[in-house]
């Protein structure tokens, strides 16, 4: 998609629980879909009700199989309270819908570029929210859903938010997407492989590794640190 012209676009929300009320400033001209796995009766509008398992992938996925010939030209995928990786969606969304903002093919959102291993012991491991401290199994899921290796090393940026085309998603057949629709749903921990690799789901590389440098972890945004001064990447 190039820019200068208006574009199709279509906002996909991974909801659970969370307060989906910031859709109604989605800028006119792209359309929202919520998909609802809190049962809560809370959503928005006519949400659809998908079964609490495996995460925003598994939305995204159902997604992707159930409108495969139907995606919108444009579709950005996001949680159901995006912000905080993703602070800046509305801009984002009003310049997408605009033209002012192109989407060759896909394009991660957030403001961190972050950098994990195939057993996820650089970020997963030590993550807070992991009590048990698993290692992830990225090198398993990679080889059942590529049918190869996994690389040493993935960047992505976290939160598992982008906007993708509909050209680039059917790039692949949808026989690939319904075979990682059955991965997600097989085990929680799935969807934080997904996370680190939605760009090779479709691919293509969605991070410049000119960025990167030697640096393992890269903020987009100025960060406040400790004495009042911020940092920044170039």
């Amino acid at each position: 998609m190039r820019a200068g012209g208006p574009l199709a676009v279509e906002v996909v929300v991974a909801r659970f629980r969370e307060d989906v009320a910031w859709t109604r400033n989605v800028p006119p001209g792209a359309h929202v879909t919520i998909y609802d796995k809190g049962g809560d009766g809370h959503s928005r509008g006519s949400a659809i009700p998908l079964p609490n398992i495996g995460r925003e992938a598994h939305t995204y996925l159902c997604h992707i199989v159930h409108r495969y010939e139907s995606l919108s030209p444009v579709t950005v995928f996001c949680q159901g309270h995006p912000f905080d990786h993703a602070h800046d969606l509305h801009r984002v969304l009003r310049r997408l819908v605009g033209g002012s903002l192109a989407v060759p093919e896909f394009l991660w959102l957030g403001f961190i570029i972050d950098t994990d291993d195939s057993r996820g012991r650089r970020l997963f491991v030590p993550w807070d929210k992991n009590v048990d401290g698993r290692e992830l199994p990225l090198g398993e899921f990679h080889r059942s859903l590529f049918g190869e290796p996994c690389p040493d090393r993935v960047r992505f940026y976290p939160g598992a938010q982008f906007a993708v085309t509909a050209a680039c998603v059917r790039r692949r057949p949808i026989e690939f997407y319904r075979r990682a629709l059955a991965l997600a749903g097989a085990d929680e921990l799935h969807a934080h492989c997904f996370e680190r690799i939605w760009d090779r789901v479709f691919g293509v590389c969605g991070v410049d590794e000119g960025v990167m440098g030697d640096r393992d972890t890269v903020y987009l945004k100025p960060i406040r640190r400790l004495g009042g001064r911020a940092s920044q990447a170039r």
